[in-house]
């Protein structure tokens, strides 16, 4: 008697689809959201989804469901997430070994917290229960942006890589990489439809565990990071600015029904004339901390300081006459750099070194500015903007003005970072993304070489 593996594999996957919604209701849309498809033509030997369908081997379905029925829920909602979290959609660009432990581990992750029977895990192994466990001391919440920044740092030879992803891997994630244009193209829709859906399934959520999350905060918590919209540095940093007065006219506030009135009655006598000026919101007295100690690189301060630069030189936030101080600081304060003009944040910008290298303190930096306040060096102090990989010791006491730690990534679990601070998380995506979009308008946006410590 023969047998159609790939029509019992279908009906395997609707079981198991049908037991998974009467556990996770919440997730309706997005359990169904996959056709499901033979992967003979692709020549897939276990499961792999590009984002509109789940491509299966029946005989592997149909071997793994006999084996384990919880294995196979599992496996199933292990390429669900994968797509709620966008995991398809960010692979671009990215190590694709490193992302696909990365993203596996993020999964695996958080399948682990839910305490449901049907998704039950037999035998745990114990490399993907330690390296679990490794990530989980390091971030509040496991992400795939988080590990793959851990992987990257730590630099593992390939037998360790072979372990992680071997420990790991479930489903095949080789279509997530377009091969064209149009596949591109289809992969960008893809990933809106799933941030859609994301964003759909944390209100249905919301609605139905009202106060008592229970058993979905693991799940809520992943996809607040999945649909956390792209950080605008540009947007974040003119919440420092001081609202002045500028000589342009103000068309808002200028009323041309009784200009044109004036006109008509005496001939070429206005009523009302427009406004002089205008009051913008302009950044004048502004602190940068930079930290140059040895955990930070000198390449993502260089990023930064490049995006803070061109985005300060814009005409929309930056005055003529300013008084910014740019503070290179690791356990004590390197270097104070006054920038008065564009000029001269020019060419500070062309001159920049990397200054310090020992262990990170924060203190001596609060204590410096609130120094230069004490001794008038500034007329309207707005705030204190500090780049930071987050490793070091705070202030006890909130200053006077407001403060901003940038880090690039999410910071450790650990890190105790005062609750008056303001808190502000970029990628290094986010960081080009902006500076990109200011390019655009700065064409002539200077390149800077290494930059070596002094």
């Amino acid at each position: 008697m023969s047998y159609d593996l790939n029509r019992i594999g279908e009906e395997i996957l609707l079981a198991v689809r049908n037991e998974l919604y009467m556990n996770f209701p919440y997730m309706d849309t997005a359990l169904c959201a996959l056709s499901f498809v033979s992967g003979e033509e692709q020549k897939i030997t276990t499961m792999a989804s590009d984002g509109d369908a789940l491509y299966y081997s029946g005989r592997w379905i149909a071997d793994r469901y006999v084996r384990s029925r919880t294995g196979m829920n599992r496996g199933y909602l292990h390429v669900i997430f994968h797509c709620l979290l966008r995991h398809i959609g960010k692979a671009a660009g990215k190590d694709p070994v490193l992302w696909d432990i990365a993203c596996d581990t993020a999964v695996e992750a958080l399948l682990q917290e839910l305490p449901y029977d049907c998704i039950a895990e037999r035998d745990r192994m114990p490399v993907r229960q330690n390296f679990i466990a490794e990530c989980s001391g390091e971030m509040k919440v496991v992400t795939a942006e988080g590990v793959y920044r851990k992987l990257l740092r730590e630099e593992r030879d390939r037998l360790q890589l072979g372990t992680l992803d071997a420990a790991f891997r479930v489903d095949d994630h080789r279509l997530w990489i377009p091969q064209n244009e149009r596949q591109r193209r289809q992969q960008e829709q893809q990933d809106q439809k799933w941030d859609n859906m994301a964003r759909r399934t944390m209100s249905l959520m919301k609605t139905m565990f009202r106060e008592n999350m229970g058993r979905g905060r693991e799940v809520m918590d992943r996809l607040e990071v999945a649909v956390r919209d792209d950080v605008d540095y540009r947007s974040f940093l003119r919440r420092f600015a001081a609202p002045r007065e500028v000589m342009e006219t103000d068309p808002d506030a200028f009323d041309y029904i009784y200009y044109t009135y004036g006109l008509e009655l005496y001939g070429n006598m206005p009523l009302v004339e427009p406004l002089e000026t205008r009051e913008e919101k302009r950044i004048e007295d502004l602190v940068i901390a930079v930290d140059t100690s040895m955990s930070t690189s000198g390449e993502t301060v260089r990023m930064f300081l490049a995006c803070t630069y061109a985005i300060l030189r814009s005409t929309e936030t930056f005055t003529r006459k300013v008084n910014i101080h740019i503070l290179q600081c690791d356990n004590k304060v390197r270097a104070d750099d006054e920038i008065r003009d564009l000029d001269e944040l020019r060419e500070y910008m062309s001159r920049f070194r990397l200054k310090g290298g020992d262990t990170t303190d924060f203190r001596p930096v609060f204590e410096y500015v609130d120094e230069l306040v004490a001794a008038g060096k500034f007329t309207s102090l707005r705030g204190l903007i500090y780049f930071t990989d987050g490793l070091g010791f705070y202030p006890r006491s909130r200053p006077a003005y407001e403060t901003a730690f940038v880090f690039l990534g999410q910071p450790p679990a650990s890190i105790p970072v005062p609750p008056w601070a303001i808190r502000l998380v970029l990628e290094i995506p986010d960081l080009q993304r902006t500076l990109e979009r200011v390019e655009e308008e700065e064409p002539e946006l200077t390149d800077w070489d290494e930059l070596p410590r002094t």
